[in-house]
């Protein structure tokens, strides 16, 4: 009869270790159960720690609390300005609800890669190419609002969703080259076109000031002959400035200049002007008359005056002497009548 009791006892008592072994259950920290009793929810959610259920009767559903980092394969698509890019992303997800995990979607994080997918094709169809490569956090803010509806009712919070990479095509990557180079070829264009300018008033106010000092000039030279002899070429280039030229060209027209008013002044009156007449000695009331053209009389026309002759100024002017005309006795009688 003892020996029976006992191992009965024994029996008793390995069926609860093995009935404990199987209904005990262990949650970790990071996790939390869902008890299924009999294919019904059971309302209380199991949190970290120690927890039974009924073997046989109960379903225990572990549900992962941590931030999933899920890769977003990538995705083909043709952008507003038809352009064809391949686009992948990454998203960031956590349940905040393991009963809506668990009960309204058949598997939370498959359902929630396929939106992420569907959601980056649709963006890459409303978005333009400059969009997708300059202005990726109103795209990233975008694809987490269009990802985060639905996944709501899952029990899922979408934590954050960023673009990783944007593949072009090989032409339009040769496109964009060109493009940014054509860009930065016009800024350095404006840039020296700038610099020129402000070199030019500069260079103005240097040529101001050393044009008051022509011994400035002949510095200037030198400089620049030491400039290019530092260089250490086998030809030496000599730059001959134009206001040299300029400046030897007025310093030889000085002394014709000089010699010029030197013979004009020299002149007498008698050679600049015409030869004066003396009055007639015909009358005290007669005016002395113009020499007149051997035909009719008539004064000779402007064009027609004889030019004055002109002298060096070695000879001496003789002044010309003008011999009276000869009164003849018909043109006094008639005086001495009166």
């Amino acid at each position: 009869m003892v020996e029976g009791l006992v191992i009965a006892l024994v029996a008793v008592l390995c069926a609860g270790a093995l009935y404990v072994a199987s209904a005990a259950r262990v949650i970790r920290q990071y996790e939390r159960g869902v008890v299924l009793r009999l294919g019904r929810l059971r309302e209380n959610v199991r949190l970290p720690g120690f927890t039974m259920v009924v073997p046989g009767i109960d379903r225990l559903r572990k549900v992962n609390m941590q931030i999933v980092t899920m890769p977003v394969p990538a995705q083909d698509g043709i952008t507003r300005d038809n352009v064809t890019v391949r686009v992948d992303a990454v998203i960031y997800f956590k349940v905040v609800d393991p009963t809506n995990a668990v009960i309204a979607v058949e598997d939370y994080r498959f359902a929630v890669s396929q939106m992420a997918q569907t959601s980056l094709r649709s963006i890459i169809g409303k978005s333009d190419l400059d969009d997708l490569l300059s202005n990726r956090e109103k795209l990233n803010q975008g694809l987490e609002v269009m990802i985060d509806s639905p996944a709501v009712s899952w029990g899922v919070q979408i934590d954050r969703v960023e673009i990783k990479d944007v593949s072009l095509p090989e032409t339009m990557k040769r496109s964009m080259a060109r493009q940014a180079e054509a860009d930065r070829e016009r800024r350095a264009r404006v840039i020296n076109a700038d610099a020129e300018l402000q070199a030019s008033k500069k260079l103005a106010e240097a040529a101001g000031e050393m044009s008051a000092q022509p011994a400035a000039l002949q510095l200037r030279l030198l400089q620049t002959v030491v400039a290019v002899a530092a260089e250490k070429n086998s030809t030496l280039v000599l730059p001959f400035p134009v206001e040299l030229l300029r400046f030897l060209e007025r310093a030889q027209q000085q002394p014709a200049v000089e010699e010029a008013g030197t013979g004009r002044t020299g002149l007498p009156s008698s050679v600049n002007g015409p030869t004066a007449q003396p009055p007639s000695s015909a009358g005290d009331g007669a005016t002395a008359q113009p020499p007149s053209s051997a035909g009719n009389g008539s004064p000779l026309p402007e064009a027609e005056m004889p030019l004055p002759e002109t002298r060096t100024p070695e000879e001496p002017a003789v002044p010309q002497t003008a011999t009276p005309p000869a009164a003849s006795s018909s043109v006094e009688r008639p005086f001495a009548h009166h």
